[in-house]
């Protein structure tokens, strides 16, 4: 198994193979704890507009995401886990656009040959997921601020994936604290509760914290969505 990785918009396009797009802060984070909450699908979506026409045809979805951090006008949730893990999810059907992680959703599905979402709650089942299909090659794919700013935290994610499908050890012992210093200190900050909560750093560092994997599937209509696939240890 060869294992790549690869950061930004530009990397999931040059992405091939089984690619797993990673978003720790916070997609695919708050994806994960979404489903845990009871969500039965969510579309991740790269134009904003497109979510807002999904809503229009049915008004029974319900928007998550963000632009620049902030939820945006008419949307139910921003993109936020603490946020959704206050509601009852049961049964629910969400499209979730933000400025990273469903960019690179959108930038590499048309050429993967499977598309995982993956953050560092999901992080040991998104190994176990892929050791089990055991593919010939792997991107992973650390997506950064906007998809155009390295971060500690995606590419900490994604060495971490790496060492586990390579049976090496990786320490995250001081993650938390260094992350709380550098890309993770928006979160500690007064004038950013609103929109994003100290509770989402932790949540989004709690690692191995679900046992499914997100894989990204098709609709009958051929629209991309995701739901949980449980990857037992």
């Amino acid at each position: 198994m060869k294992i790549s990785i690869y950061e930004l918009l530009e990397g999931a396009r040059k992405a091939h193979g089984m690619v797993v797009i990673i978003d720790v802060f916070r997609a695919f984070s708050m994806e994960s704890y979404a489903f845990s909450r009871g969500a039965a699908r969510i579309y991740p979506v790269g134009d904003i507009d497109e979510a807002y026409r999904r809503k229009a045809e049915d008004p029974g979805v319900l928007l998550a995401g963000e632009r620049g951090g902030v939820k945006q006008p008419g949307f139910d949730f921003g993109n936020s886990p603490f946020e959704v893990m206050q509601a009852d999810l049961r049964g629910k059907t969400l499209v979730h656009t933000t400025s990273a992680g469903t960019q690179g959703v959108a930038a590499a599905i048309e050429h993967a040959d499977e598309l995982l979402l993956g953050a560092l709650v999901n992080a040991g089942a998104t190994a176990r997921y892929i050791r089990a299909k055991n593919p010939q090659e792997v991107s992973l794919v650390a997506m950064g601020l906007a998809g155009v700013t390295p971060t500690q935290e995606d590419r900490l994610c994604a060495e971490y994936i790496k060492a586990l499908l390579e049976n090496r050890p990786y320490s995250c012992e001081n993650a938390a604290e260094q992350l709380r210093k550098t890309d993770g200190a928006r979160f500690f900050r007064a004038e950013s509760q609103n929109s994003a909560p100290e509770e989402d750093f932790w949540l989004s560092l709690d690692f191995d914290r679900f046992d499914f994997a997100l894989p990204v599937q098709r609709d009958e209509r051929g629209r991309i969505f995701t739901q949980p696939v449980l990857a037992a240890r």
